[in-house]
């Protein structure tokens, strides 16, 4: 994509909102890519994202990096996940509640039924552990240390979990999940789209890793 014209900007972008886009480009081509993994469609996606951005009050968004990086991760899996139900392959993750409400309402149901199957897929597929490392680094572009920070591991911990994460994608093990434990993740995942703020998401994913771990020790 290339960078955004003078009228365009000149069209309701300021300057300083398409500066801050053109800053995280760079970013949101990885997340995308790495979703995706073919560049042409990443390319297509953060393109719809600029489109997005323009069309977007962006007065009420408090980190726009963070917004833009949610916004990119939520189209480039939707876009990923739509190929793989077509071709009846398996799921990834992502939330409903972020689809675009402007949208035709056809695409918008079909927007959250690929949405809903990929978050189902993540929390059937993954414990809480490898979730939020694989959720914060593909869906968001966490550098590992900040993953290893978070979640009270090392760096070279943070990277396996990852690496595992996505060979437990690509398996055949799942396990029932609940309606609740699918509504939590979605209502925080459905805030960090609208505002950029991915405290709430950081806050659940940790807490489902103290209560998995809780779980564990009383069956033990």
């Amino acid at each position: 994509m290339s960078a955004p014209c003078l009228s365009v900007i000149a069209g309701g972008v300021s300057e300083t909102d398409a500066a801050s886009f053109q800053t995280v480009r760079p970013r949101l081509l990885r997340i995308a890519y790495r979703v995706l993994r073919n560049a042409s469609e990443a390319d297509d996606v953060v393109q719809d994202a600029w489109i997005r951005w323009q069309g977007t009050d962006r007065t009420v968004i408090r980190d726009p990096g963070a917004f833009l990086t949610t916004m990119t991760s939520r189209l480039a899996l939707t876009v990923g996940q739509s190929a793989r139900v077509r071709r009846e392959i398996s799921t990834r993750p992502l939330e409903v509640d972020a689809v675009d409400p402007g949208a035709d309402p056809s695409r918008v149901a079909e927007q959250a039924e690929a949405l809903e199957l990929a978050l189902l897929a993540l929390l059937e597929k993954l414990p809480a552990t490898e979730r939020a490392a694989y959720l914060l680094r593909e869906a968001f572009d966490y550098p590992h240390r900040r993953i290893a920070e978070l979640l009270g591991l090392s760096e070279a911990n943070a990277r396996q979990l990852v690496t595992r994460a996505r060979g437990h994608l690509r398996g055949e093990r799942c396990r029932p999940v609940g309606a609740a434990d699918r509504r939590r993740l979605l209502a925080a995942f459905a805030a960090a789209a609208r505002t950029g703020d991915l405290a709430r998401l950081e806050r659940l994913l940790v807490t489902d890793i103290v209560e998995e771990g809780h779980r564990e020790l009383t069956a033990a």
